[in-house]
């Protein structure tokens, strides 16, 4: 095979790989399960597809179609060739506003549609929690619904046709047939004319129409998603059932890539939304209430109507990124009701508001009703959005799992159903998790298991048994919008009877005779707890690590945390910064979830000594430039740069470090060096002989400018100017963290530091200790890096607190206190206190201005134009807007914050040859044109030091730290 599959990579346009780490990397998707596949491919066109279905069909394998990789019940994992159509088929072919369709590839993203759309004032309708990553192919793929259900309907809805490749690689087009042009298909004299007569065949016969409308769910039950739609395509003037043209891309939608390959979809669209808006976040003290509630609040016209339960709720509180959201919550809600008005007026907005309000205090239900609006109802989307990622949040191996959490129900039974839903989760002592869309009858529901005991292996089938039985006897659907994959697959017999399963298995065959085709979905599935993603009762890898990752339990723990939720996958206009080198590779092996799967997957089956010792582990943790992204932006908060600082350091105990490495890592030292002979070594490194051959040596790229050391260091500056920072009766005395960044680097913004603090009234002491140990974590020199966060810690511990705060100016230095010194330092509960009084320059400003303490008054009344690129350490552990509200303060400035994600640099990441183009194209994602659109006037502010070198790199200008623009607008000098 493997002769086989070489032979075939030759033969693609695009990529074929089928090593360990690719395998590994693709054996998971969100859902429980794991199977290694056979291979990887990136088809690049229709051709490859070719290749790809006569390879399958020639060495009976398989094909597993695969977009996002967020498939919740397993529909990606398979042991063939997973086909991930993500990098390349990703074009819009037409947008058609007249006729509001649109035409495109499987590969395009929901939320990049819409942006795509907005200026024809059209949109996508079907809205997933997933929208900033999943694409419409695997939207079609599960008949994706969403949030907006209620209103626009389910992704079949909106298809007028789709393009796709059939078994026997023959390329058709579904769409709208009249009856004649539907019985000129039944006399084609191929594979399609086989598939339209099989339908044919069983469609036509009376009995077999009586059995379908007898056991599929009403067609008034909108999310209706169990099993091939023949029920939709009854309803169609061919069967006489309705007036409506048949079209079979309604039974491909939902078919989860198990009969056809889609390679083109033609949607159509809506008109956007009205423009104002208005939320009531209806909080309720019980499940019961808040289920109850559902019938009265939809007899109003809703855009949304979402739930989300106490468990998710209390997620969101240590999350980083998404407890600022919570502004809305009051008290200890068991539940919220999330329900959205919309009109294009803000008078019949507010009539809408007060009519629902009143309905929801009528049925004393509800015990508090908040309105949002505006970026209000963003945020709380958003803390929606973000629960399926939470979950896995939840410490320790016990989980809320995917496994009945797609049960579709009429709203007027809605109640009852889960009510009796409790009863079953309570008979096992389960509490089980709440959420999603009331308003469409399918509440997401969660128990939460353990799937590494057996015990807890057989609750997950026992449950899934026993609600299959609960959804039969409401007449409802297993599966409302995540398809049935693995997971559900094994009880749609018990949900339609042998009958209707025996058509389905016939019109299975019909598309794909050598069930190459995604197989073990929807049809034949495996018992649903086989190939899961753990197994049970095993041994746990013991693993030490010289980093405390004693909050996950452990560092294989913090790994297991990724529950594939692709968070990592959004793109570049979705905002944020995670991940930087993915959006610029467009390749799943540099997202988070790419390098937690291949850690799970080499620490778990290693059969070395050194769990870590594993090439494969060095290649997918090489492009990660420790951004941080993953700590904040992350739902489950991965911080795969902490991982990746723990790998390097465990994987230098097998392989020795290289002399770049080391040269990187003690870069402090060899700038101390420099600063003691700094005109010769500023010489040296801008001479185009002496730099070029540094470059060389240390393996620099050579289109890099090295930094040059200042004639004084930033020490010696405060030691001959002592007295001048050394204010009587200041505001606040502060200790500033003197990092080697500053000290060595960028003197002149430390100067700058000195002199607007004393100006404003602030005492400021820097005394001796030792560099932050930066370079040190991000080489995986921990021991290093432990030693001199201890010393900064027994330095600091006695004189910082809240009236003697640590500043420190280089977001990656001072940061450290916040970070890495709480998982290196020995004295954990003095590196916690410590780390509460550690704050970059800007939190510091922020903080005294919102005290009184500083005014506007101080600065100038010029106007100036200011744009922030923020360091991506801020953004994980702080906020950009801390620097956008500092420079705001001169009354005239006009100050933005740019999009750009990651500037790319990364510290010494940039500089290595070998990422240097990678470097520049993260910076080319956003950042540089940004700035290259700004006009020379406006100031360009950059907080850390690696960003002002990425910037001037890239575009040529130099971008100045917000300290020294704010001290050039002071009005008193000092």
């Amino acid at each position: 095979m493997k002769a086989a599959l070489e032979k075939l990579s030759r033969k693609l346009s695009g990529e074929l790989f089928f090593d360990d780490l690719r395998k590994s990397i693709y054996a998971t998707d969100a859902s429980v399960y794991r199977e290694i596949p056979l291979a990887v491919a990136y088809p690049n066109n229709e051709d490859d597809l070719t290749l790809l279905i006569q390879f399958a069909n020639n060495h009976q394998t398989s094909l597993i179609p695969r977009t996002a990789g967020t498939s919740l019940a397993g529909q990606c994992t398979g042991n063939g060739i997973v086909v991930d159509v993500s990098r390349y088929f990703t074009d819009i072919h037409q947008i058609n506003p007249k006729e509001k369709i649109v035409r495109l590839q499987p590969g395009v993203i929901r939320d990049d549609l819409n942006r795509v759309l907005e200026k024809h004032n059209l949109f996508f309708g079907p809205n997933t929690s997933t929208s900033n990553r999943c694409m419409i192919g695997g939207m079609v793929g599960n008949n994706s619904s969403g949030t907006t259900s209620i209103k626009y309907g389910s992704t079949r809805d909106k298809i007028v046709s789709l393009k796709a490749m059939l078994s026997d690689g023959s390329l058709v087009e579904f769409k709208a047939l009249s009856k004649e042009e539907y019985q000129a298909k039944l006399k084609l004299g191929n594979l399609e004319g086989e598939i339209y007569r099989e339908i044919e065949k069983h469609l036509r016969d009376a009995e077999n129409q009586a059995e379908i409308k007898k056991q599929y769910p009403p067609a008034s039950l909108h999310r209706r998603n169990t099993g091939y739609a023949v029920d939709e395509l009854l309803m169609t003037e061919v069967f006489n059932e309705g007036t409506g043209k048949f079209n079979l891309s309604k039974l491909i939608a939902g078919s989860e890539g198990t009969l056809c390959f889609i390679t083109e979809i033609t949607l159509k669209l809506d008109t956007l939304q009205p423009k104002y808006s208005a939320m009531i976040a209806a909080h309720f003290n019980s499940i019961d209430a808040c289920m109850k509630a559902v019938v009265p609040v939809m007899e109003h016209s809703l855009y949304t109507c979402e739930m989300m339960d106490k468990i998710i709720l209390d997620c969101t509180k240590a999350n980083l990124k998404y407890r600022e959201n919570r502004f809305f919550i009051e008290n200890d809600p068991q539940a919220i009701l999330m329900l959205e008005l919309r009109s294009e007026t803000e008078n019949d907005l507010q009539l809408q508001v007060d009519s629902l309000i009143k309905a929801l205090e009528s049925s004393g239900l509800s015990y508090s009703n908040p309105v949002l609006y505006g970026d209000q109802i963003n945020l709380a989307v958003e803390l929606r959005k973000a629960g399926l990622g939470l979950l896995g949040n939840i410490k320790g191996d016990r989980k809320a799992v995917a496994c009945i959490e797609d049960t579709a129900v009429a709203i007027p039974v809605l109640a009852d159903y889960i009510s009796e839903f409790s009863e079953i989760m309570k008979s096992y002592d389960q509490e089980a998790v709440y959420y999603a869309h009331a308003g469409a009858g399918e509440i997401h529901l969660r128990p939460i298991l353990n799937l590494k005991k057996s015990e807890d292996v057989a609750l997950f089938r026992k449950i899934t048994e026993d609600v299959a039985k609960l959804v039969k006897k409401y007449n409802g659907s297993l599966s409302g919008e995540h398809g049935d994959g693995r997971v559900r697959a094994e009880f749609i017999k018990t949900m339609f009877g042998s009958k209707v399963y025996g058509i389905l298995k016939d019109i299975k065959f019909s598309f794909d005779k050598n069930n190459i085709f995604n197989p073990g979905k929807i049809i034949d599935a495996d018992a649903m707890d086989t190939s899961l993603r753990y197994t049970p009762d095993r041994k746990e890898p013991e693993i030490e690590t010289l980093m405390d990752f004693s909050e996950t339990e452990g560092v294989l723990r913090l790994a297991e945390k990724c529950n594939g939720s692709g968070d990592c996958r959004k793109s570049v206009e979705a905002g944020g910064t995670m991940c930087p080198s993915y959006r610029a590779t467009k390749d799943e092996k540099d997202t988070t979830r790419g390098r937690a799967n291949a850690l799970r997957e080499f620490l778990t089956n290693s059969d070395k000594a050194n769990r870590f010792n594993h090439p494969e582990l060095k290649e997918v943790l090489d492009l990660c430039i420790s951004c941080k992204g993953c700590k904040s932006e992350c739902p489950s908060n991965v911080d795969m740069a902490a991982l990746k600082a723990e790998f390097l350091h465990q994987y230098h105990k097998s392989n020795k470090p290289g002399f770049r490495d080391k040269a990187f890592a003690n870069i402090t030292q060899h700038n101390a060096t420099a600063a003691r002979f700094s005109t010769l070594s500023g010489f040296m490194m801008t001479n185009s002989i002496t730099s070029g051959l540094a470059k060389k040596i240390l393996g620099v790229a050579k289109e890099r400018e090295l930094p040059k050391v200042g004639k004084q260091t930033l020490k010696q500056y405060y030691s001959r100017n002592k007295a001048k920072f050394e204010i009587k009766d200041p505001i606040k005395t502060i200790y500033l963290f003197n990092d080697e960044f500053t000290n060595y680097l960028d003197v002149q913004i430390g100067i700058d530091t000195l002199h607007i603090l004393a100006a404003l009234n602030y005492s400021v002491k820097i005394i001796d200790h030792p560099e932050s140990g930066r370079s040190q974590i991000s080489k995986g020199f921990l021991e290093k890096a432990k030693k001199l966060a201890n010393q900064n810690l027994a330095i600091f511990k006695d004189l910082v607190s809240d009236d003697t705060p640590l500043i420190g100016i280089e977001p990656s230095a001072i940061l450290s206190f916040r970070d890495e010194y709480l998982r290196l330092a020995d004295d954990k509960e003095a590196a916690v206190k410590l780390s509460e009084n550690c704050f970059i320059i800007e939190e510091f400003l922020k903080q005294e201005i919102a005290a009184g303490n500083i005014k506007s008054e101080q600065f100038t009344g010029k106007a100036r134009t200011v744009k922030i690129h923020a360091h991506c350490h801020q953004k994980a552990l702080s906020n950009s807007s801390r620097t956008f509200d500092i420079l705001n303060l001169p009354k005239n400035y006009k100050v933005s914050i740019i999009a750009s994600g990651c500037c790319g640099m990364a510290g010494s990441f940039g500089y290595e040859k070998e990422h240097y183009e990678i470097s520049m194209r993260i910076g080319e994602n956003s950042l540089f044109p940004a700035i290259r659109k700004a006009d020379k006037s406006v100031i360009i502010s950059a907080n850390g030091t690696s960003c002002r070198h990425q910037i001037k790199d890239g575009t040529g200008r130099l971008a100045q730290h917000p300290v020294s623009i704010l001290r050039e607008a002071l009005l008193k000098k000092h």
